[in-house]
């Protein structure tokens, strides 16, 4: 069985506000050192897929930055490899995608000819989860269905709107499917994974397309499921799932990694997550600093006071600063006696002196890369 991993890095940019003005959303930090994409491609290479491509549409710097030509991964060595699947590399380069159907049709020479792989796992960059993608691929096989859909429990509430949602049976069957519903919280969520033949996606691609139909998980999945012309096999996956696909999202998961249990499920679970490796020096915590609750990275400078906070590498907080509830990415310097609350700084921010910026849980203050304030 041979197989090749598919990860599209744009697909809630639009959502991300100012945080993916000149970047993808799977190049986001997370968590103090990784960016998002750290996780999917940890997922799928400790797995053994060896052929990994990456739609990025546009901002596609910083991911190629990072990611290089994937040696963290091990994806430099053998057959296969990483490719960077941008609009200047296909035959029909576009800016914009209707939607993933769309993003995938753009590669659709890269899915026919690039690789000779029977399967296709297809993800999206906006769900950070460690699963055992073997074992996705072993259910997928037994069941004999079509398309595999990895789903979560927890996430319907009746107000969030579910891109694909399934109500099952009593037997594990599906007794119900929708698409961008409010569903209840009997249904359980996609995340965005799946696990499908390439000859069968290429053929559906290409149709769609055809016939003015853009969404995977709509025009794709739920459409053919009720046309009786595509079989479905639900695997509910039990562990951690984080969703980023917006700014109050992307807020939450990572404070949420100072919860130890999600910490633990997310880095010591199923295998390790990797990144790239940027070495620095330890941290200096100031006589008088005081830290609570906290992620810090290397590099760190701190003479003021952090609480419930993710701090990422070679951030500066001055002496009578207090820090609460945020998230303060690399080489930011936050200055004496500022107060800061819910707020997001991004890379290479200067927060002046006695500066106060307060956010809510929903709505953090976002201070943009490079910004003096």
């Amino acid at each position: 069985m041979s197989v090749m991993g598919i990860i599209i890095a744009n697909a809630c940019d639009g959502y991300m506000g100012e945080l993916t003005n000149k970047r993808t959303m799977a190049s986001l930090p997370f968590g103090g050192r990784y960016r998002q994409i750290d996780f999917m491609l940890s997922n799928m290479t400790t797995s053994g897929i060896r052929h990994i491509g990456i739609i990025s549409r546009n901002n596609f710097q910083s991911l190629m930055a990072h990611i290089g030509a994937g040696e963290e991964w091990d994806l430099e060595l053998g057959e296969g490899g990483l490719e960077y699947l941008t609009p200047y590399s296909q035959a029909e380069s576009v800016t914009a995608f209707r939607g993933k159907m769309d993003s995938l049709y753009s590669v659709l020479e890269y899915m026919k000819y690039g690789v000779q792989d029977d399967y296709v796992v297809l993800a999206d960059a906006g769900i950070l989860c460690n699963i055992d993608l073997d074992a996705v691929l072993d259910d997928h096989i037994a069941s004999g269905k079509d398309i595999t859909v990895v789903m979560k429990s927890g996430v319907a509430n009746g107000k969030k709107i579910i891109d694909l949602g399934v109500k099952l049976d009593k037997n594990g069957g599906i007794a119900d499917m929708v698409s961008g519903a409010a569903a209840t919280e009997d249904y359980l969520s996609t995340l965005y994974l799946y696990v499908v033949s390439k000859d069968l996606l290429v053929r559906h691609v290409r149709d769609a397309i055809a016939h003015n139909l853009f969404y995977f998980e709509r025009d794709f999945v739920l459409r053919l499921y009720q046309q009786g012309k595509l079989s479905v096999n639900v695997y509910p996956f039990e562990g951690v799932a984080l969703f980023t696909t917006s700014v109050q999202e992307y807020f939450k998961s990572n404070l949420a990694i100072l919860d130890e249990k999600v910490r633990n499920d997310l880095f010591a679970g199923k295998h390790p997550i990797y990144t790239k490796v940027r070495d620095r020096v330890p941290s200096y915590y100031g006589e008088d600093c005081r830290v609570e609750n906290c992620t810090v990275a290397d590099g760190c400078f701190l003479e003021g006071s952090v609480k419930d906070s993710v701090l990422f590498r070679q951030v500066s907080i001055a002496r009578g600063a207090v820090v609460e509830d945020s998230m303060i990415m690399n080489d930011t310097v936050v200055g004496a006696d500022c107060y800061l609350k819910c707020v997001i700084l991004d890379k290479n921010v200067v927060v002046r002196p006695g500066t106060k910026l307060i956010g809510t849980p929903t709505t953090p203050v976002i201070i943009k890369r490079g910004e003096v304030v």
